[in-house]
């Protein structure tokens, strides 16, 4: 390893330690301040304004973003814009949170008297609580840190994890508050493989009316294999003179057959079907679905109402393709 090589290596190593440093002295910051800010925010009958410039901004991106997942309705608002126009966002039933580690942030402080006006609450978060920012705020959370990782001690390192951290403390503090719980988290998140576990119905995805594989247990073994073959589920629904399911034949049930009875054309579906196949209804969770699959090795789940009528089948591509795993 060349001298470069281990330089590379101890910089990586000391910016973690630095950092690491930075956010564990916030948990003594975890204070009445910051429960003053909580109460704040849970009391909140609007919107959670975010505002920040440059680094600080990301962060109140990422800040606002999370609330809105997690319960509390939010949006970021870029202190540049915000007195171009922007600040017309903001109602009167709304609370801002600002960054800056400074806390001196022009495009921020030119705000100040505008939410004074309006009567805004006011928490911000600075690495100075002398700053004019939180001298202004009905509350500030200090995010100072010792040193950035920035060997130049310039560029926002700690600075910036460390005010991500206490970001993240505010949003699962206010969910935990709330009960925010995993279904409201999938309410937020309707296209993410959490969202579909949770939400996600058989009778979402499954096969219907005339794509249901239907064969009367009164039928020919061929003529299931031709209603299989159209409806290209690799199985079919036996039923009797009523309507109702009384077996399956599935692709497995044909392979076994072969071997066992080469001549198998001219038997009737009944003689050839499974009976008590697994069914289930239309309300349980496609999730719930995938698993009954795999415990049972099978590939596709008849779908029946409470007289045992099929009334859809769903495949294991059907669960695949819904994104659920």
């Amino acid at each position: 390893m060349t001298e470069t090589d281990q330089s590379i290596l101890a910089s990586g190593k000391r910016t973690i330690l630095i950092e690491q440093e930075a956010v564990g002295l916030l948990a003594e910051r975890i204070d009445e301040a910051f429960l003053k800010a909580c109460r704040l925010l849970l009391g909140c009958t609007g919107r959670v304004i975010v505002t920040g410039m440059g680094k600080s901004g990301h962060i109140g991106r990422k800040l606002a973003a999370t609330l809105a997942s997690t319960g509390t309705p939010a949006f970021f608002v870029h202190a540049g814009e915000a007195s171009h126009g922007d600040f017309g966002m903001i109602s009167n039933d709304d609370i801002v949170i600002a960054i800056s580690y400074s806390g001196s942030a022009q495009e921020i402080t030119t705000l100040l008297p505008l939410l004074s006006h309006k009567k805004l609450p006011l928490i911000s978060l600075t690495g100075n609580p002398e700053s004019v920012l939180a001298s202004a705020a009905w509350v500030n959370l200090d995010i100072s840190v010792k040193q950035e990782a920035c060997p130049m001690d310039l560029a926002p390192t700690a600075s910036t994890t460390a005010t991500l951290a206490m970001c993240d403390a505010i949003a699962v503090a206010l969910l935990e508050a709330k009960g925010f719980t995993a279904n409201d988290f999938a309410f937020s998140h309707p296209g993410g493989k959490l969202g579909k576990r949770l939400l996600l119905k058989v009778a979402d995805i499954m096969h219907t009316g005339d794509s249901i594989p239907v064969i009367s247990e009164n039928a020919m073994l061929s003529e299931a294999l031709v209603e299989m073959s159209a409806k290209s589920l690799g199985m079919t629904t036996v039923v009797d003179d009523n309507g109702l399911l009384s077996g399956v034949f599935t692709d497995g049930d044909l392979r076994r057959l072969v071997d066992r009875q080469p001549h198998f054309t001219n038997l009737s579906i009944k003689e050839a079907m499974s009976v008590s196949p697994s069914t289930i209804t239309k309300d349980m969770m496609a999730i719930d679905a995938l698993q009954l699959m795999e415990l049972k090795s099978i590939t596709a789940l008849i779908v029946t109402n409470e007289q045992q009528k099929p009334i859809g089948v769903v495949h294991l591509h059907d669960l695949l393709r819904s994104g659920i795993v």
